[in-house]
C-alpha cells in the first residue's frame, strides 16, 4: 500500500512540475487561437516556434488550405516534452467560375510584373520580423463600419485558371471614412501606391500576427509608429484594383493567412 501510494504522489509531483494550457479560439481552416500556458513553456506548431510571452500568453493560426490535424510540440519547464495533436476543422468556401474574358483581365500586363513582385517583396519584408511584443493581447474590434461586401476564402477561376483566393474581409463603406486600428501595434508598411492593393498599411501585432488594410485611400501613420485600437491609421478607397470603395482586411500569423472574423463580434448593425 505504501509502495502503491508513494508511485501515485511521484505521478501528481510529475504532472504537476509539467505546464498547463488553455486555449480560447476557434480550430479550424482560418482560424486564429490564443492561449495561456506557463511562462517557460517552450511550443512549436508544425515546425513553427509559437511564442510565449513572460505571461505564458501565446497565439497562433491555421491556413485556408490547412490539413485536418496540425501537431503542439510542447516543452515543458521541468524540460519534459510532449506532443499533442490538435484537429482542424475543414470549412467550404464560396468558388466562382467565369469564363470567356479577355485575357488582359486575367493575367497582369508583362509591363506591370516587375512592379507586382518588388511591392510583394515590400509585403514580405513587413511580415518577416518577429516581435516579442503582445500586442495583440488589446483584444481586436472592427476598423471600419459597413456591410460585409466580400468573405475570407472565396475563390475565382478565371478561363480555367484558379485566381488567388480571397484572403480577407470586404467591407464596404464611403470614400474618406476613417479607418481605425482593430488592436494594438506596430507600423511595418505605409505604402500608398501598390499595383494591386493600392494603399497599403500592415500593422504588427506582435508574435508573428499582424494585420494587412488594403485598397485605402490615405494612409495616416508613418512606418515604425507605435497605434493603439481604436487610433485612426487611413481611409477607405477604392486604390489599387478594385471596382468600388471598400476596405480589405486581411491577417496572418507567420506566413498562413486567417480569418479575421474569428477574433471580432458581429458586424453592428448601422
Amino acid at each position: 500500500m505504501r509502495r502503491l501510494f508513494a508511485v501515485v504522489l511521484l505521478v501528481l509531483l510529475s504532472t504537476a512540475a509539467r505546464a498547463e494550457i488553455t486555449f480560447d479560439g476557434v480550430f479550424t481552416q482560418g482560424g486564429i487561437v490564443f492561449g495561456q500556458t506557463d511562462p517557460g513553456t517552450t511550443l512549436v506548431l508544425d515546425d513553427i516556434p509559437v511564442e510565449v510571452d513572460g505571461d505564458g500568453v501565446f497565439v497562433f493560426g491555421f491556413h485556408r488550405d490547412a490539413p485536418k490535424t496540425s501537431t503542439l510540440v510542447i516543452t515543458h519547464p521541468d524540460g519534459t516534452t510532449e506532443r499533442r495533436v490538435l484537429e482542424v476543422a475543414t470549412r467550404e468556401f464560396n468558388i466562382q467560375r467565369i469564363d470567356g474574358l479577355p485575357d488582359n483581365m486575367v493575367s497582369p500586363p508583362q509591363e506591370v510584373i516587375a512592379r507586382i513582385q518588388r511591392d510583394a517583396a515590400e509585403v514580405a519584408a513587413a511580415r518577416a520580423g518577429i516581435r516579442p511584443d503582445s500586442d495583440f493581447r488589446s483584444g481586436f474590434k472592427w476598423p471600419a463600419i459597413g456591410p460585409i461586401s466580400g468573405v475570407y476564402g472565396s475563390q475565382r477561376i478565371l478561363n480555367g485558371k484558379p485566381r488567388q483566393p480571397h484572403y480577407g474581409v470586404d467591407i464596404a463603406a464611403p470614400k474618406g471614412t476613417p479607418v481605425v486600428a482593430p488592436a494594438d501595434g506596430l507600423v511595418t508598411l505605409a505604402a500608398t501606391d501598390h499595383y494591386y492593393t493600392g494603399g497599403t498599411l500592415i500593422l504588427d501585432h506582435g508574435h508573428g500576427l499582424s494585420s494587412t488594410f488594403i485598397h485605402m485611400d490615405s494612409v495616416a501613420v508613418k512606418v515604425g509608429t507605435r497605434v493603439r485600437q481604436g487610433d485612426v491609421i487611413g481611409t477607405v478607397g477604392a486604390s489599387g484594383r478594385a471596382t468600388g470603395p471598400h476596405l480589405d482586411w486581411r491577417m496572418n500569423w507567420h506566413d498562413r493567412r486567417l480569418d479575421p472574423t474569428y477574433v471580432v463580434p458581429p458586424m453592428p448593425i448601422e
